[in-house]
C-alpha cells in the first residue's frame, strides 16, 4: 500500500466503515471469529471465483493479459470436466488500478456475487486496501498478483497466500548478480513509489548500497520520466535496476534512448514481459523520430528476473502447453509472459481446488493450501504452508536478445528476505501431461 497518500488513506477508512457496517456473505460466528466451514459460492455444478484487475487505466497495457490468461486455463479445465464435476465461474471486475475502485468491486464480488475465494487480485496499492476486509469476511485470498511482503503475514492475514516472488527476495538476487557480474560499476534505482520501491531497495541494498549513485521514483499517474533519466545520466549510472510496471519500463528506455544514454537495464519480473514491452515501445514511438526503430533494439541486452516459464523458451514444455491452451481457449492475441503469469496462477488454483476435495468448503480450501505439495509450472519452490505464505521462493535471470531469443544467464536461486544466503535449487516441476483435475 502506498504510504501517506490521501487517496489511499480515504479508501482504507471507507473500507473500515464498510467492514463494520455489514457482514454480508462473510460468515462471522458468535464472538467475532470467522467461520470457514461454509461453501459460499459453491453449488453442485459450479465454483464462483472473483478477481479485481486493471482492465482499464495506467496498468491495463501491462496487465490486462493476466485475467485473459487465467480465463483461458479455467475454460480449459472446464472443458475437461471441471473440478470434481464443478465448472469454474471466474468473475473479473475492473478497478482501473485505483484503490478506491478496488474497494467497490471487492465489495460487489463478496456481497453480491458471493465468491468462494478471491484469486489473483492485482496490485500492491490496490490489493493492500482490501486485504483486511477479505480476511475479516472469511474470504480466502489466494495468490495476490503482487510481490509485496504484506501477503505473507500469517498472524494478521491468515487467509492471504502470496504467489509471486516477493520484491525483497527478487531484488536481493538481482543485487548479488549485479555485484558479481558488474563489479565496480555505478548503479541507479528506478522504482514505483510504494511498497514495490521500498521492498525492492531493501533487497538490492544488501549487495549494492555502496554502488548506488541515484535513487529515482515515479508515480503511476505521471508518465514523464525525463527528470529521473537525466539524473541517471548525470550521475553516470552504468546499471539501472527498474522495479517498474511495464509501461514505465518502456517509458524509461525511450527517454534514455532520446538523450543517447545507454545503461545496462536490469528489469524485475513485474515489468519484464518482453512481448508486452515490444507492444508498448511500438505504441509509444508512433509519430516520433524513433517510430522506425524496431522495438527489439531498445530491449536488446536487457536482463530480466523471472520465476515462471517464458514464452520465448521454445524448449520449455510448460510454455508450449500454455501456447496450445491459449490458442484454443484464449482471445486471439499474441501470447505474452503476462498471459503466462495468469495461466500459471490458474493452474495452481485448479490444483488446490482439486486437493480440497468433493465436499468443498473454505476450510477445506485453506487446509489444502497448507498441505499442498506444489509442483506447478514455476521453476522455483513454492511455499503456502505453516507460518510461510510467501509463494515462489526466488528467481532466475535471463538476457533478452533482439529477434526474440533469451538466454538463462543464471539458474534458479532461492533466498530469504533478510541476510541469509542465496542458494541454487534442484526443484523438479510436474510435467503438464501429468495434470489431473478430475476425481
Amino acid at each position: 500500500m502506498r504510504r501517506g497518500t490521501p487517496g489511499v488513506l480515504a479508501a482504507v477508512l471507507a473500507l473500515t466503515v464498510m467492514a463494520t457496517a455489514c457482514t454480508g456473505a462473510g460468515e462471522v460466528a458468535d464472538g467475532g471469529e470467522v467461520d470457514l466451514d461454509v461453501s459460499t459460492g459453491v453449488t453442485d455444478d459450479s465454483i464462483v471465483l472473483g478477481s479485481h484487475q486493471p482492465l482499464t487505466g495506467p496498468a491495463a497495457p501491462g496487465y490486462l493479459a493476466v485475467s485473459q490468461g487465467a480465463r483461458a486455463v479455467f475454460d480449459y479445465v472446464n472443458a475437461q470436466g471441471g473440478i470434481h464435476g464443478r465448472q469454474i465461474d471466474y468473475r473479473v471486475e475492473d478497478d482501473a488500478y485505483d484503490p478506491a475502485q478496488t474497494i467497490d468491486v471487492t465489495r460487489q464480488l463478496v456481497l453480491e456475487d458471493e465468491i468462494f475465494a478471491m484469486v489473483g487480485g492485482l496490485g500492491t496499492p490496490t490489493h493492500g486496501g482490501v486485504i483486511d476486509y477479505l480476511n475479516d469476511e472469511g474470504v480466502p485470498d489466494i495468490f495476490p498478483s503482487s510481490g509485496a511482503l504484506a501477503w505473507n503475514n500469517t498472524e494478521e492475514h491468515p487467509l492471504t497466500y502470496g504467489w509471486q516472488t516477493d520484491y525483497t527476495k527478487e531484488a536481493k538476487i538481482q543485487g548479488q548478480y549485479i555485484s558479481e557480474n558488474f563489479s565496480g560499476q555505478s548503479v541507479g534505482y528506478l522504482y514505483q513509489n510504494d511498497d514495490i520501491g521500498e521492498d525492492s531497495q531493501a533487497g538490492l541494498d544488501q549487495y549494492l548500497a555502496d554502488e548506488v549513485v541515484a535513487r529515482e521514483h515515479y508515480e503511476s499517474e505521471v508518465s514523464d520520466l525525463s527528470a529521473q533519466v537525466a539524473e541517471f545520466e548525470r550521475t553516470e549510472a552504468e546499471v539501472v535496476v527498474c522495479s517498474c510496471i511495464p509501461a514505465f519500463v518502456a517509458l524509461a528506455m525511450l527517454e534514455a534512448a532520446s538523450i543517447g544514454y545507454e545503461p545496462q537495464w536490469v528489469i524485475s519480473s513485474i515489468g519484464g514481459d518482453t512481448a508486452t514491452l515490444q507492444g508498448l515501445l511500438a505504441e509509444f514511438t508512433q509519430d516520433t523520430d524513433a517510430e522506425d526503430v524496431p522495438a527489439d533494439a531498445f530491449l536488446d541486452g536487457a536482463l530480466v528476473t523471472s520465476y515462471m516459464p517464458r514464452v520465448e523458451d521454445q524448449e520449455d514444455e510448460w510454455a508450449q502447453f500454455f501456447l496450445e491452451v491459449y490458442g484454443e481457449y484464449g482471445e486471439g492475441e499474441t501470447v505474452t509472459n503476462t498471459h503466462v503469469f495468469g495461466m500459471t496462477q490458474a493452474v495452481m488454483v485448479a490444483q488446490v481446488l482439486r486437493s480440497a476435495g468433493q465436499d468443498l468448503t473454505r476450510q477445506s480450501l485453506v487446509d489444502a493450501m497448507e498441505a499442498q505439495e506444489w509442483q506447478g509450472p514455476g521453476l522455483l519452490p513454492f511455499s503456502s504452508s505453516g507460518g510461510d505464505h510467501g509463494g515462489h521462493q526466488g528467481v532466475y535471470v535471463v538476457q533478452y536478445r533482439a529477434g526474440g531469443t533469451i538466454e538463462m544467464v543464471q539458474g534458479p536461486r532461492v533466498t530469504d528476505r533478510e541476510g541469509g544466503g542465496i542458494e541454487e535449487t534442484d526443484f523438479e516441476r510436474l510435467p503438464p501431461e501429468e495434470l489431473d483435475f478430475h476425481d
